[in-house]
């Protein structure tokens, strides 16, 4: 896997971050739309480097921690600011996790 096919997987996977239904309170709530191994091929993405990605150790951890973004937050952040964090995590982990 390249640096930039690692980086498509990455930006796929931001993509899939989205904002949820927001809390009982009103408050920003995330979710993660886990794709799968076809659905990453068919967008032309490395079949091999997504499926070390998805395979990894790491991901339900990374993926808990997408959602769980929102609780982390100041609950004065905007919505798209909460958003931004959320995907942020994916970077985070991929940069840090993910071998080449």
């Amino acid at each position: 896997m390249t640096p930039d096919e690692l980086r498509a997987i990455m930006e796929f996977l931001m993509g899939k971050v989205r904002l949820a239904d927001p809390g009982p309170n009103g408050e920003a709530t995330v979710a993660f739309d886990t794709p799968t191994l076809d659905e990453a091929t068919r967008a032309g993405l490395n079949p091999e480097g997504f499926g070390q990605i998805l395979d990894a150790p790491w991901w339900d951890e990374m993926v808990t921690d997408i959602i769980e973004t929102p609780e982390m937050c100041d609950p004065a952040d905007p919505t798209e600011q909460v958003l931004q964090y959320a995907k942020d995590v994916v970077s985070e982990y991929i940069r840090k996790r993910a071998k080449l």
